[in-house]
């Protein structure tokens, strides 16, 4: 009794120990929107984490605008990049949970945020950082038949489908209307007449377009100095864009396709190709409805120190929020200004410290773009036009964006071959977190394992899944696997895991029954613990309920970060089993999505991945390969496995030495996940592709390919990726086609059987 004592203290003890190590989380701050303000947070916040501390970004857009160079984005001077800020590699940065929503409520008595695709998010502090939109709701029509200048990101999707169609038919005329002449509409009129006649100049076509601005005060820019007013007046009208002055737009109405009118109170109306509306702004009314205290408008009413007026866990800044001691217009320059204050406040309520209070100042410098890299600077009663106004003004914009390029390099975690040399090796998440095939097959051969009868597939011959005998109408398959989570979303962790386990099962055919879970928990509160549980097991559970099949038990334990996994059930009758040994010769190679998440996923870590690149990767991760099993088993498939840790040429080489036959593969047909070329090209790989490395060994012409990046990505670790599979060749264009209509975009012909000859199994090709 004693002994079993002993036994129990130094365990204890041990644990202790270990836990000392990390950090426990002990609140929830979460963050909706990826506005100014909040965009500085984040980078202060990865300056100065707090520890225990677990942040959450819940933002819509992966990118998010800064304002001050769109409407210079709108002109051609700015690409994509210079003018958004990667929310995703701000918050790798910052260590904050990124989750790609929208937010659509808040429950206040529970501490919960509302998401449109999300169980309901827990905090113990929120900050709101969502911005504003132009308000349409007062308009009949606006809201149908208008372009809002907000959200950013809707409004960048219309314009540039109006450059497109601009473009392809240089000989329509273009009449575009914009409602609304304060210092948004009138910047925007400048800048899209300077890109259209970018457009139209080169081709040799006079202007064939015709801009119209509405305003409802008797002078534009309401709000700023007389003489600002008559300078930009005076660059409308150069450029002779038709100004109506005292015109209250009252409703819009559809002509025919792509034609509209808008009519004023006046009796004016204006027939138009395109309508923006950039008007007052107004607030989602969810606000309200939660019950936290707003103005007249529907604004959160904030303090100084930018805390809610009746709910003190809660701060708002930027355009969504209003100042009760200040009264000032929604401007971006504020929303910059808040960021710090802001970051400091939040800090400052979980340390139990003293707030300390924002004062915006009363007067400030703006500086409007007239769409010839020209500026109007007004100030108070001071203005002036110049052009070394705009160099100024690019200048300040763009030091502003740098400060979220120039991220400090991670101190522990590094993939790049060159720097695992010079840094401690940090092993990548999700399957890439695996041993090699090599170590593997190698372990297994020094064991002794035996095999009772009923067991059909095991380790003995191994594939995607197990096989037994249950009876001889009904076969069990089963699978397991587990791994560190690559994305600081649980809840879409959950699915993808979910995707990449089932996924055994579709390989060979089976049809889902059950599965058991095991999750590796952070440590933290018991609140925290429970909400990461959640998350992760809601997201498994919108996967399982898909396929009918049921979690029935499973396993939790607590480490350093989090882990998940599933052991799958299946059932399929004797004579429907696929493996990876059936191919024939002459058979198509099919492959039903991108690959690239390894080297992706990998630049993520290092802030080398573009977020939308991330998102891409998602969405692929995201799609089932249920269906695309049952369309390959539709058109014959003679074999199959699915693409994960040990990468395309990995399983493609199980295959055929299952299958006793070499193979041509076509590097150009090989679809490449977004992005994937350029972190490649960047020597960017994950921790697992060396090991994957050793099977270029079969590969009969690698020197003539070996300095092509997609040579690498043959190598590359996949999670959730997808099906590989043989058909005759007669059906594998009808297959190929089907695949894509259904879904599997990327789905492709990427080789075919050939005789074995020898070891070197793989033939490469352009």
């Amino acid at each position: 009794f004693f002994a079993h004592d002993k036994i129990l203290i130094n365990v204890t003890i041990t644990s202790v120990f270990m836990q000392s190590k990390v950090t426990s989380l002990t609140h929830e701050v979460v963050l909706i929107g990826g506005g100014h303000s909040h965009a500085i947070l984040l980078k202060l916040w990865g300056m100065n984490p707090l520890p225990g501390i677990r942040l959450t970004l819940i933002t819509d857009v992966s990118h998010t605008p800064y304002s001050g160079m769109l409407p210079g984005h709108v002109a051609g001077f700015y690409d994509f990049d210079e003018t958004h800020i990667d929310l995703r590699r701000l918050s790798r940065f910052s260590q904050a949970q990124f989750y790609l929503d929208k937010a659509i409520g808040l429950d206040l008595i529970n501490r919960q945020v509302k998401c449109q695709n999300h169980p309901p998010i827990a905090f113990d502090y929120l900050s709101i950082d969502i911005g504003s939109t132009p308000k349409t709701n007062t308009v009949p029509g606006a809201s149908e038949y208008s372009i809002p200048a907000k959200p950013v990101p809707e409004f960048l999707t219309a314009w540039n489908q109006v450059i497109k169609a601009v473009k392809n038919n240089l000989q329509k005329h273009y009449i575009i209307s914009i409602v609304g002449g304060g210092a948004g509409g009138v910047e925007l009129a400048l800048n899209i007449y300077t890109r259209l006649n970018n457009i139209f100049q080169p081709a040799n076509q006079s202007n064939n377009f015709t801009i119209h601005l509405f305003h409802q005060d008797e002078t534009l820019l309401t709000g700023h100095n007389q003489w600002t007013s008559q300078k930009v007046t005076r660059n409308l009208l150069n450029k002779n864009i038709q100004i109506h002055l005292q015109e209250t737009v009252c409703k819009v109405d559809k002509r025919t396709e792509n034609r509209y009118q808008v009519l004023c109170q006046s009796g004016l109306t204006i027939d138009c190709n395109i309508i923006f509306w950039v008007t007052q702004a107004s607030a989602p009314p969810w606000l309200q409805e939660s019950g936290i205290q707003t103005d007249e408008k529907g604004f959160i009413l904030v303090n100084d120190y930018l805390q809610s007026v009746s709910h003190p866990q809660i701060f708002a800044a930027g355009d969504i929020a209003t100042m009760e001691n200040y009264s000032r217009p929604k401007a971006g320059v504020f929303a910059v200004r808040q960021g710090k204050p802001l970051f400091k406040n939040l800090q400052r309520i979980i340390l139990g410290k003293q707030l300390t209070a924002y004062h915006p100042q009363k007067y400030y410098l703006s500086l409007i773009g007239t769409g010839d890299k020209r500026a109007i600077a007004s100030w108070g009663w001071f203005s002036l036009e110049a052009a070394w106004l705009w160099k100024l003004k690019d200048y300040i914009d763009r030091q502003f964006m740098q400060q979220f390029k120039d991220l400090p390099e991670p101190t522990q975690k590094s993939m790049t071959n060159q720097s695992l040399e010079k840094k401690p090796f940090v092993p990548c998440s999700g399957c890439g977190s695996k041993v090699g095939e090599t170590i593997l097959s190698q372990t297994l051969k020094r064991l002794n394992i035996t095999e009772t009868p009923d067991i059909l597939i095991g380790l003995n011959h191994p594939d995607d899944a197990a096989v037994i005998q249950i009876n001889p109408e009904k076969l069990l398959v089963q699978t397991v696997d587990f791994f560190p989570s690559l994305v600081s979303d649980p809840f879409i962790f959950g699915q993808i895991t979910a995707n990449h386990c089932l996924s055994d099962l579709w390989a060979m055919g089976a049809t889902a029954h059950s599965v058991s879970a095991i999750a590796t928990l952070p440590y933290g509160s018991e609140q925290l613990l429970q909400e990461t549980l959640f998350q992760v097991l809601q997201g498994c559970l919108k996967v399982l309920n898909q396929t009918n099949s049921s979690l029935i038990g499973g396993h939790t334990l607590q480490g350093s970060e989090l882990g998940f996994g599933l052991a799958c059930n299946g059932f399929i009758s004797p004579e429907n089993v696929l493996t990876k040994r059936g191919m024939k010769l002459g058979d198509k190679l099919i492959l039903t999505k991108g690959i690239g998440t390894g080297t992706l996923f990998a630049a993520d870590m290092i802030y080398q991945a573009k977020g939308r690149w991330i998102d891409n990767a998602i969405e692929s991760m995201l799609i089932s390969n249920q269906k695309a099993a049952e369309i390959v088993l539709e058109f014959g498939a003679t074999a199959c496995t699915d693409i994960t840790g040990f990468g395309l040429l990995g399983h493609l080489i199980e295959m055929l030495n299952a299958s006793n036959l070499s193979a041509v593969l076509v590097l150009n047909n090989i679809p490449i996940l977004e992005g994937a070329i350029e972190t490649i090209q960047q020597k960017i790989t994950s921790s697992l592709a060396p090991q994957n490395q050793q099977a270029a060994f079969y590969l009969k012409n690698r020197d003539s390919f070996i300095n092509l990046p997609k040579y690498d990505l043959l190598f590359d670790p996949q999670t959730s990726g997808g099906l590989l599979a043989s058909l005759p060749p007669e059906n594998a264009d009808r297959c190929c086609q089907k695949l894509i209509e259904l879904g599997y975009v990327n789905s492709r012909i990427i080789g075919e059987s050939l005789p074995k000859n020898d070891e070197k199994t793989v033939i490469l090709k352009k």
